[in-house]
């Protein structure tokens, strides 16, 4: 009679399982063993009762080995695997043949990863636990899975259906910045949806840029004096998750207008406007646009003041006070004859120079002689011999 008495042990995730295998010819029943070990009978019946018999782990997908990542990885490390991954074998990126059937898979082994449950089951019994529907003691009804779902969908959910979808560039994944900011450098055309539905591109076509949006930015000069912040609100139109459907959205930008700017100064707000399934955002901008003023004109970084005058201080001479855009008067003394259309200048009390603020350009004084309608006989002939030698 012979007997052969192993035993083995299997480490698994969080569960050490010991088996013990009993091999006896035929026509044995005792049970003995060699002298190797005591009591076999009875450690047996104990070891039989409080030992489970080895659970062998179905074959199937291997999960962990499709992310790269190892069974004892945390979430955020399957979060920063599945990015990497789902950016290297995008089909609209890649364009090996496996790439659909690889960028499938590693959606599926992220869904079933990232979910606490299914991950549960599949770390007992493997893929086939979750196709046969094997439940978790405490965790309510079994779970059955059957990978159904969209991998575009699973692509643009994790990433937030984000606006950056259309800028893929580069093919490399192997840095930190580009796990953590995977569309700095890319193009990407197709957002969340196969390639050939209804709305949608054909695979490896671009989206691109809507055309860009212009809007006039009226100003006043004291606007430009002081330099300000226009609150603008827009609406817009916006691609959901799916990447077919749009939203409507309303949005407040801040213009900001800097000391000096110039009439037809351009603000871009990139990608703040309106996208479709085929067009990626397009841009705003804001042209600068200068109120009329009731008191002056703009020239460049000078202002121009009208000052009204009459032939008499024309030809005696005056005192013109002018206003300035920071409501002060600056009296302007005019000693000689001003004639129509002469010119004085303040210095330094114009607009801020845009590329240096802490300058200021001119206020412009123009004279505008205001003539009489008529001049009585008396006062005539004594114009006539005062100005007989002029």
């Amino acid at each position: 009679m012979v007997l052969i008495w192993t035993q083995f042990g299997v480490k698994h995730k969080n569960v050490n399982v010991k088996c013990k295998v009993r091999v006896m010819h035929r026509g044995d029943s005792s049970g003995s063993s060699s002298s190797a070990v005591s009591s076999p009978s009875t450690e047996s019946t104990k070891s039989e009762q409080d030992t489970p018999c080895l659970s062998i782990k179905p074959t199937g997908k291997d999960f962990y080995k499709i992310l790269g990542v190892s069974p004892e990885s945390n979430e955020d490390e399957i979060k920063k695997a599945y990015r990497k991954m789902a950016l290297k074998f995008h089909p609209d990126k890649n364009s090996d043949a496996d790439a659909e059937d690889r960028f499938k898979e590693i959606a599926e082994a992220y869904e079933i990863l990232a979910d606490p449950k299914k991950r549960s089951i599949y770390d007992q019994f493997g893929e086939e636990g979750l196709k046969n529907g094997i439940s978790v003691a405490g965790q309510g009804s079994a779970f059955r899975n059957n990978f159904q779902s969209d991998p575009h969908a699973t692509f643009s959910s994790f990433f937030h259906g984000s606006d950056h979808f259309d800028i893929f560039f580069g093919s490399d994944f192997d840095g930190e910045d580009d796990l953590f900011n995977p569309f700095r450098r890319f193009t990407f055309s197709n957002v969340g949806g196969f390639a050939g539905h209804e709305g949608g591109l054909r695979r490896g076509q671009r989206r691109l840029q809507g055309e860009a949006v212009v809007h006039d930015l009226p100003v006043t000069l004291e606007d430009v004096m002081h330099g300000c912040t226009k609150h603008v609100k827009i609406t817009r139109s916006r691609l959901n998750p799916d990447g077919r459907s749009l939203r409507s959205e309303d949005k407040v930008l801040n213009v900001v207008v800097k000391k000096g700017w110039k009439a037809g100064t351009k603000i871009t707000f990139p990608r703040e406007g309106d996208e479709t399934p085929n067009n990626t955002p397009a841009d705003i901008t804001f042209i600068l646009r200068d109120k009329e003023h009731p008191q002056y004109k703009r020239e460049g970084s000078n202002i121009v003041y009208t000052a009204k005058i009459t032939l008499k201080e024309a030809l005696c001479g005056c005192t013109v006070n002018v206003p300035t855009l920071d409501n002060r008067m600056m009296p302007l003394p005019c000693s000689d004859v001003i004639k129509p259309g002469a010119v004085r200048r303040l210095r330094g009390e114009g607009l801020p120079l845009p590329k240096s603020p802490s300058q200021r350009g001119d206020l412009v004084v123009e004279f505008q002689v205001l003539f009489p309608d008529r001049i009585p006989p008396q006062s005539r002939e004594i114009i006539k011999h005062s100005l007989a030698q002029c």
